[in-house]
C-alpha cells in the first residue's frame, strides 16, 4: 500500500483477487469514492470474496478473468485508464488450505488437477498422462528448477504404462522413489518443485505473466504505480527484466522489497514473497 498509494477518486485494478485482502484495503484507504476493478479466474475464490467484500460493492467490479486479460475486462467494465495495478502471483491461502480436491497442496491425498480456472481444458493429470518423458522433464526442470527432472520423468512415464496417476498421494509416492535420498532437499518436501512446476504449466502461469507485464503500460495513467509480488525465482526474474527493459517505467525498487521479520512471525507464508514496483512515466 505504501508503493501503490490509493487515494480518493482514483481507479485501480487487483489483479489476483484471492481472499480479497488486498482490494478491502485499497477500498479501505481511497474511500470515499475510490473504485477496483478485482480480477479473478477462480470460482471459489471469486464467490468467497464476493460475499467478504460485500460493504464495498457499490465501488468495486468483479471479472472472472484472468488478469492477462486486462484489456479485454477493462473494456467490460467501461474502464480506459488506471490509476495503479497490483498482481500478487502464485497460490492463495484459499486454494492451499480449502482447494476442493483440486491437487494444489501434497499435505492431503486429492485429484490431480490443479486447474485455477474450472474452465481451462488442461489439467494435471491430462499432463501427467499425455506429455513424454521429455517433455515432462523440461516441464519440471523449466518450471521447477528441479535437478531430478530426468529420473523423475522416467518413473512418471513408467509408472503410467501399468496405472493412471490421478492422486497427489500417488505423484509424491513416484517422485520420492525416483529421487535417491542422498538428493532429497533439506528444507523442502522432495515433490514441491514438480507439484509446482505442473501447477504454473497447467495454468500457463508465465505467460500470463509476461502477457500483463507488456500489456498493462498502456492502460496505466502517468504516475501510476505497477506493483508486483511474486514468490519464487522464475517470476521475479520475468518482473525484474520486463520492468528494466520498458522505456515507459521507472523502477522504484532497485532491489525486490521483502517481509519483515515481524510479518514473518505472522505471516509464515509470505518469507518468499518478493515485491517490485514500477511508475508510469510523465
Amino acid at each position: 500500500m505504501q508503493y501503490l498509494q490509493p487515494q480518493a477518486g482514483r481507479v485501480y485494478v487487483d489483479g489476483t483477487l484471492g481472499l480479497g485482502g488486498h482490494s478491502a484495503e485499497i477500498l479501505t484507504r481511497s474511500a470515499p469514492d475510490g473504485r477496483v476493478v478485482a480480477f479473478e479466474w477462480d470460482e471459489n475464490a471469486l464467490r468467497y470474496s464476493t460475499e467478504r467484500l460485500q460493504r464495498f460493492s457499490h465501488r468495486l467490479v468483479f471479472v472472472r478473468r484472468n488478469f492477462a486479460e486486462l484489456a479485454v475486462g477493462l473494456g467490460e467494465a467501461g474502464i480506459a485508464e488506471i490509476d495503479g495495478l497490483l498482481i500478487d502471483i502464485g497460490l492463495s491461502s484459499l486454494q492451499l488450505d480449502f482447494g476442493g480436491n483440486r491437487g494444489f497442496s501434497f499435505q492431503r491425498d486429492e485429484t490431480l488437477d490443479m486447474r485455477m480456472d474450472s474452465r481451462n481444458q488442461t489439467s494435471a493429470q491430462a499432463i501427467l498422462a499425455t506429455c513424454s518423458e521429455e517433455e515432462l522433464a523440461d516441464i519440471f526442470f523449466y518450471y521447477g528448477e528441479e535437478r531430478q527432472a530426468r529420473p523423475i520423468a522416467a518413473a512418471i512415464v513408467n509408472h503410467r504404462e501399468k496405472e493412471k496417476i490421478s492422486s497427489t498421494k500417488q505423484l509424491v509416492s513416484i517422485i520420492a522413489r525416483a529421487v535417491p535420498k542422498r538428493f532429497h532437499p533439506a528444507k523442502i518436501h522432495v515433490a514441491t518443485k514438480v507439484f509446482q512446476a505442473l501447477r504454473i504449466a497447467v495454468n500457463t502461469e508465465l505467460e500470463n505473466l509476461a502477457a500483463i507485464l507488456d500489456d498493462a503500460v498502456a492502460f496505466l495513467k502517468p504516475g501510476a504505480r505497477f506493483c508486483v509480488i511474486s514468490f519464487h525465482s522464475l517470476e521475479d526474474r520475468i518482473v525484474k527484466r520486463k520492468f528494466k527493459n520498458n522505456e515507459m517505467l521507472e523502477v522504484l525498487t532497485g532491489r525486490p522489497v521483502v517481509p519483515s521479520q515481524a510479518e514473518l512471525a505472522e505471516n509464515s507464508r509470505s518469507r518468499s514473497a518478493r515485491l517490485r514496483v514500477a511508475e508510469k512515466r510523465s
